[in-house]
């Protein structure tokens, strides 16, 4: 599709064609965004568009959802849509992410998958930042690395990457994402109380295919706070 027929179409069917090349129907679209039941059905009988606040929901839910094409048609789809792939010196103060080899500039990104080898960022001397992600928003990650699986479709995606930012046991924040590395295995859920207060509930966001899991908080060697994800740009 041409860019200038994206400014033909209204608001409701911009979003339409967003969710089409995304994957996703209404109802994962209004879990995922915290929308009322309904609303994007209503929305696509009357062709108007949605309040400020519910638009916001969608934008903070789908960060990778350019806010002017949404409300205007203009620009590309995605903020990560480029036509070849940004350096640090041909970086602005937009959004779009950028890479950096500067280790000064940034974020560290590791070319290791966080549910099959994430043990090496820690473990192994050698390993190094194959580059630094330089984007607004993600100051407080210490690093990025790869996500494979399913579970937490549509919030990350298979192949997507995530920003991790290390704490404890105590930071946790109930009903938020968490990466977590346990004796055998590493996941990355909602984590939930538990009515044992000596385990954690692990909650997937794709319940169609993936349950819930309850873990002892004493298998539990390192956790990581999900600052967000994005789709793998370089």
């Amino acid at each position: 599709m041409e860019e200038n027929q994206y400014k033909d179409m209204n608001f409701i069917e911009r979003l339409q064609y967003f969710m089409e090349k995304k994957g996703i129907n209404d109802n994962q679209m209004t879990v995922n965004a915290g929308l009322s039941v309904g609303l994007i059905g209503k929305a696509k009988v009357s062709g108007k568009g949605m309040s400020s606040i519910n638009i916001e929901k969608i934008l903070l839910a789908y960060p990778e959802l350019s806010a002017d094409w949404l409300l205007t048609g203009a620009g590309s789809m995605l903020k990560d849509d480029l036509n070849g792939i940004k350096t640090i010196d041909e970086a602005n103060s937009s959004t779009l992410p950028t890479t950096s080899m500067n280790p000064s500039i940034g974020t560290p990104y590791y070319d290791v998958d966080f549910i099959g080898g994430f043990d090496e960022v820690f473990n192994s001397q050698v390993n190094i930042p194959a580059t630094n992600i330089v984007i607004r928003g993600f100051e407080k990650a210490s690093l990025w690395c790869n996500v494979t699986g399913h579970s937490m479709e549509p919030k990350i995606n298979h192949g997507d990457i995530i920003a991790l930012h290390q704490c404890t046991l105590n930071d946790i924040q109930y009903g938020e994402i968490y990466a977590v590395v346990l004796d055998t295995i590493r996941t990355i859920k909602i984590l939930r109380r538990s009515p044992d207060p000596d385990k954690l509930r692990f909650i997937p966001i794709n319940t169609n295919d993936y349950d819930e899991q309850e873990f002892d908080k004493s298998r539990i060697i390192n956790v990581f706070e999900v600052i967000g994800s994005i789709s793998k740009f370089f």
